[in-house]
């Protein structure tokens, strides 16, 4: 069940599947941060045209609440696919740049790692954020799924980045973070159509709404995707579109005709 840290700030969700010796985790929203207007206030996004030092300090919140000397908040340049980042020492040169702006990240959606210190987040505003962890081989892992990512396999291909590193599924626990729910994220025949085209078992999360139009349970086909690969797994289950103060939401601000939106990040540590 999740767990609500109001009393830190910033306040964030954890779920007790994550409650691991040795890994904190943290489900962020938008509240505890230093942005201002749209991006009220702990938007992370770099991507977002929110002032950059401001982005910035709101991610050295985020990891400073998970352990008390993170090396890095890293996050990719989400592109809705199933590429998997490994984070490793030779790698990690790249990452620095991550917190300057978008085009320093990596163009992925998922990121795992067995490195203490590097706090692996992924970011979304409707897309389903999902952490992963394997306690006993110390390999943790965070992806941004939104249907496209969802039905490609973001959570298979990190299942899978993670096993290279040790992992075991029998170990692996998962938790889906605050994202768009069912009733809240209607969509056109031609989704659907995509969905199954990639995955037939698609169709049975997409239910009747208004004239032709239909409504996805994103959260519900990835919860079902993680537990047909073994993984033990579980969702917060807040609807971004509905928590106006607590969270962000792409379609929230489109359906405003806001001319941007924040990202909250969920985000994953390995401690020393």
């Amino acid at each position: 069940m999740p767990q609500s840290l109001m009393h830190d700030r910033p306040p964030h969700d954890r779920h007790d599947l994550l409650d691991l010796p040795g890994i904190a985790h943290g489900f962020f929203g938008r509240q505890g941060g230093v942005s201002t207007g749209l991006y009220t206030s702990l938007n992370c996004g770099p991507g977002s045209a929110d002032d950059p030092a401001a982005v910035a300090e709101n991610r050295r919140r985020v990891a400073a609440a998970l352990t008390p000397a993170p090396r890095h908040l890293l996050t990719n340049h989400q592109v809705h696919g199933r590429r998997v980042i490994t984070v490793d020492e030779d790698g990690l040169a790249l990452y620095p740049e991550a917190d300057r702006g978008a085009e320093g990240r990596p163009h992925a959606d998922g990121m795992v790692t067995r490195l203490p210190g590097i706090v692996l987040g992924a970011l979304a505003a409707d897309c389903a954020p999902v952490l992963f962890a394997d306690a006993e081989a110390r390999v943790i892992g965070a992806t941004h799924a939104g249907w496209k990512g969802a039905v490609g396999g973001a959570t298979d291909a990190t299942i899978e980045a993670m096993e290279a590193l040790g992992a075991s599924r029998s170990r692996i626990r998962a938790v889906i973070g605050p994202c768009i729910a069912g009733p809240s994220y209607e969509v056109g025949p031609e989704l659907r159509d995509a969905a199954m085209a990639a995955d037939p078992a698609a169709a049975g999360f997409f239910s009747p709404g208004r004239d032709d139009r239909l409504h996805f349970d994103l959260p519900g086909y990835l919860l079902t995707r993680l537990r047909r690969n073994r993984i033990t797994a579980d969702a917060i289950g807040t609807d971004t579109y509905g928590a106006i103060d607590t969270l962000f939401s792409y379609r929230r601000t489109t359906h405003r005709g806001e001319a941007d939106y924040g990202r909250q990040v969920s985000a994953i540590v390995l401690l020393d």
